[in-house]
C-alpha cells in the first residue's frame, strides 16, 4: 500500500515539477526574491508533498496491519 502510494507520488511530482519548469518562463515577473529555477524551492516543495503523502498513506497502512484477516472475511 505505501509502495503504491510513493509510486503515484511520485509520478505526480515529476509531471507537476516539469510543468512547472515550463510555466515559470510566464510567471518570472510575479515573483520576488527567488528565481523562477530555485532548487531549494523547489526540493522544499517536493519533500513537503511526499512527507504529507507517506503520512497519509501510513494511517490506512497501519489500520490494515492491525486488522485480524479472519474477523474481515467474516463479516463479508
Amino acid at each position: 500500500m505505501l509502495r503504491h502510494a510513493l509510486r503515484l507520488t511520485g509520478v505526480g511530482l515529476a509531471i507537476g515539477l516539469a510543468t512547472a519548469l515550463v510555466v515559470m518562463r510566464a510567471l518570472r515577473s510575479l515573483l520576488y526574491g527567488v528565481s523562477p529555477t530555485d532548487p531549494v524551492a523547489f526540493g522544499g516543495i517536493s519533500l513537503l508533498l511526499l512527507t504529507v503523502a507517506l503520512g497519509a498513506a501510513c494511517i490506512p497502512a497501519l489500520r490494515a496491519t492491525r486488522t485480524d484477516p479472519i474477523k474481515v472475511l467474516q463479516a463479508e
